[in-house]
């Protein structure tokens, strides 16, 4: 079963402040695709129906901590790993190279909740199509 995913990124012109450097909230859009990326190649979805109701992952926590500047058109190689897998949560660690040297590090924890419009989103256990696809990574998660 799956714990680790990869990607890759290409910083846009969009991506960047006045400095010409990546703007620090980008790092945490840049996680979300690669979390979504990886729930789609185990053929899920961040949005998905259960048992005739609408399933999301709403956050937590979100972290992240910025080592090295990054610039327009640099490439980053995005690591996303499984660090914890509860019965209702997904903790998700990021690490951010560029040619194999590390510039940001990150955390998402996204809760499995019912979000059927007009009701009060509510926890839910992983439901065991999805809890069977994913595996918690061994170690530390670093």
């Amino acid at each position: 079963m799956p714990y680790e995913y990869y990607t890759k990124r290409r910083v846009e012109f969009s991506d960047t402040d006045m400095a010409g450097i990546v703007h620090f909230a980008r790092f945490f859009v840049f996680m979300e695709a690669a979390e979504h990326a990886f729930l789609r190649s185990l053929g899920t979805s961040v949005a998905t129906e259960w048992e005739g109701n609408s399933i999301g992952w709403p956050r937590l926590t979100a972290f992240c901590e910025y080592l090295n500047p990054v610039r327009f058109e640099e490439e980053l190689d995005i690591r996303l790993r499984v660090v914890r897998k509860g019965a209702t949560s997904i903790t998700y660690g990021f690490v951010f190279t560029r040619d194999d040297e590390v510039v940001a590090r990150g955390e998402l924890k996204a809760v499995c909740c019912i979000c059927n419009p007009e009701e009060k989103l509510r926890s839910i256990p992983i439901p065991d199509a999805v809890a069977k696809r994913i595996e918690e990574a061994p170690g530390d998660g670093a």
